[in-house]
């Protein structure tokens, strides 16, 4: 389609048969060619396009599959009436002792109905595009593109997230493939497409520049790949929707043909069958009224019963059965660690609650135990974890520290009860269970080797810290290091990635994130816009990671990184209300690192990671680590 923007051209003014009426049809330049997936260009023996516009209803299609001669009509029924009302315009003029005007002639070929179709079909088309202008605005006025754009941020790929929507089929996605999007430079009433190629990608968006701009990236514009409005180079032919070059570049070519030919010879497309596979990959297999087991977010020591009251891209919001107003939730994935089966607190000796729910309230059913993550089967008929031995681990109230930590009770099926040195509840309630293949435990000697902050038991005046002697004072040993997890998968996370990450302390909550350390399968996490304190540690296959887009592409709601000026001036508050939150989301908040160091060291320099000498390292953190064969 180019200039007059009409898909049914004709070289010459052409004769209708004889039920038709002849009609005078200005010549227009040819229209756009047909794509094919594969980069070739379908066209007519004789030039013309392949896409054709009704002259009775207005719809646009495959030129082959219309009626009459000349093609000019969709059916058989609008030929008729087509013909049918201009018999009956021509009738009423001669009448009326005056010639119709051209306008009259136009609309007179048309019934009330065609005419009240295409009226709806125009409000649709642009109740559509508002609602594309709506989609695009992001919560807040943040903007995932302009930020990445301003800054020079790159963003971890979607091949990073084997949980998230696409993360194991992406494919070979990549700047440079060329797609079919809906063409905005453009003023016609119906929604037009053209082709672009992308320039860059950040998680599922990708900036993409129409064809024909060579370097200008005047109308650059972000687009989710897996949106709606987005399609293989091929779509529009097998779709009968038009291609209409953009306005401000449609008179930079004459043959927009032979350019499309050659910018397209070789290039690569999306899969045909990638809408398909969005769609099947947005499939979860929770339901409402499924009901769980889940941790206790009050007494992390033990799990309740909860239904899942949503699902939103595979997070679950969990209302504890006992909820009255259903209010008393709990947000997580449907592969984090922290769910299980109705059952599974009995089969391996964990703590629970029971419900004083005698009996499953109308609707509600038990999730089968199929839909929950597996852990990995270990053998603890050798050597195995056993109570009171020492190790380090993520501290679940405060998921920035790695702290100094003990085993509690040994469960079965690999599951260990652990609580933190200096801060654990008499009544052991704050104790929190990991499996022993867990990535959020580690053997002692762990942060020292890999320079990491160790976070000493609370209280413990001999300072710096060192493994040897506390272990030597407490009378205890450390786990061996051969029963810990060190698979390091190829996770193709890199240090200042952008990505969309669970704040942990708050889970219903998703925020702009940036990975700033990397040890081995270890993600150090930082909420942009917010002081370091509030890091988390995360394992790379966390489920509570996902690729820029995420949130826009499953209706998430994005927390946005805090502008540096209301940073500044309601730190104080902001800082407080966060608190609180930790503090409502899994029992008592304990003291953050930097609290601890004024408390312990009254403001001298606070560092765990001095220099030792060949003797203190003998029996000092590293000796355990060094001692596996």
């Amino acid at each position: 389609m180019f200039d007059g923007y009409d898909s049914c051209s004709e070289d010459t003014s052409s004769s209708s048969s004889s039920d038709e009426s002849e009609e005078e049809v200005a010549p227009l330049p040819s229209s756009l060619p047909i794509i094919k997936n594969n980069g070739q260009v379908y066209t007519y023996p004789d030039g013309k396009s392949g896409m054709a516009t009704c002259e009775m209803c207005g719809m646009v299609g495959v030129r082959d599959a219309f009626y009459s001669k000349t093609k000019r009509f969709c059916s058989v029924s609008c030929s008729r009436s087509y013909s049918s009302n201009s018999k009956k315009a021509s009738i009423l003029a001669r009448l009326q002792g005056k010639p119709p005007t051209k306008k009259a002639k136009v609309l007179q070929k048309q019934p009330l109905v065609a005419k009240l179709a295409a009226y709806a079909q125009y409000q649709a088309t642009l109740q559509n595009q508002a609602k594309t202008k709506a989609a695009a605005v992001p919560v807040e006025g943040f903007s995932w593109g302009n930020y990445i754009n301003s800054n020079s941020f790159t963003a971890a790929p979607v091949t990073c997230f084997k949980h998230a929507p696409m993360g194991t089929c992406w494919g070979d996605i990549s700047e440079g493939v060329r797609v079919e999007v809906p063409n905005t430079d453009c003023s016609l009433p119906t929604k037009v497409f053209w082709i672009a190629g992308i320039v860059k990608l950040a998680g599922y968006n990708a900036l993409l520049r129409y064809e024909g701009f060579e370097n200008d990236s005047s109308l650059d514009f972000w687009c989710n790949v897996c949106g709606s409005d987005i399609h293989p180079v091929g779509w529009c032919a097998t779709s009968g929707k038009p291609l209409v070059p953009p306005r401000t570049i449609q008179h930079k070519y004459t043959n927009w043909k032979a350019f499309l030919v050659k910018r397209l010879t070789g290039a690569k497309t999306l899969p045909p069958d990638f809408s398909q596979k969005v769609s099947e990959s947005m499939q979860y297999p929770f339901k409402t009224s499924m009901r769980v087991e889940v941790v206790d977010k009050t007494h992390l020591c033990r799990t309740r019963v909860a239904v899942v009251e949503s699902v939103i891209g595979g997070r679950l919001r969990l209302v504890y059965e006992e909820s009255e107003d259903k209010n008393d939730d709990f947000w997580c994935h449907m592969y984090s660690p922290l769910i299980h089966h109705i059952g599974w607190s009995r089969s391996i000796g964990h703590r629970f609650k029971r419900s004083d729910i005698t009996k499953k309230q109308d609707g509600h059913f038990d999730a089968p135990p199929h839909l929950f993550m597996k852990v990995k089967e270990v053998d603890a008929a050798g050597e195995w974890f056993k109570e009171g031995m020492k190790l380090e681990a993520i501290d679940p109230l405060n998921l920035s520290a790695i702290c100094v930590a003990t085993i509690r009770k040994v469960l079965a099926d690999g599951y260990l009860m652990i609580g933190i040195d200096g801060s654990e509840a008499a009544d052991g309630s704050d104790w929190f269970c990991y499996h022993a293949t867990s990535p959020s435990i580690f053997p002692v000697g762990f942060c020292e080797i890999n320079m990491i902050e160790l976070t000493p038991p609370r209280g413990y005046a001999k300072l710096p810290f060192k493994w040897f002697d506390y272990l030597r004072e407490t009378d205890s040993i450390a786990a061996p290091v051969k029963l810990f997890n060190k698979e390091v998968p190829n996770h193709g996370f890199h240090v200042g990635m952008k990505l969309e990450a669970v704040d942990l302390m708050e889970p219903r909550l998703v925020c702009v994130a940036t990975v700033t350390r990397i040890i081995h399968r270890l993600l150090r996490i930082h909420f942009d816009g917010w002081e370091d304190e509030y890091d988390q540690w995360v394992d790379c296959e966390s489920p509570d990671l996902y690729p820029v887009g995420w949130c826009q592409l499953t209706g998430y709601q994005l927390q946005p990184p805090a502008p540096q000026s209301s940073r500044d001036s309601q730190s104080s508050s902001s800082k407080q209300k966060k608190k609180a939150k930790s503090q409502q989301y899994k029992g008592h908040k304990k003291m953050t690192s930097l609290q601890l160091k004024e408390e312990l060291l009254d403001g001298e320099e606070y560092s765990f990671l001095q220099g030792a000498s060949d003797q203190e390292s003998n029996g000092s953190a590293s000796y355990y680590i060094k001692q596996e064969p």
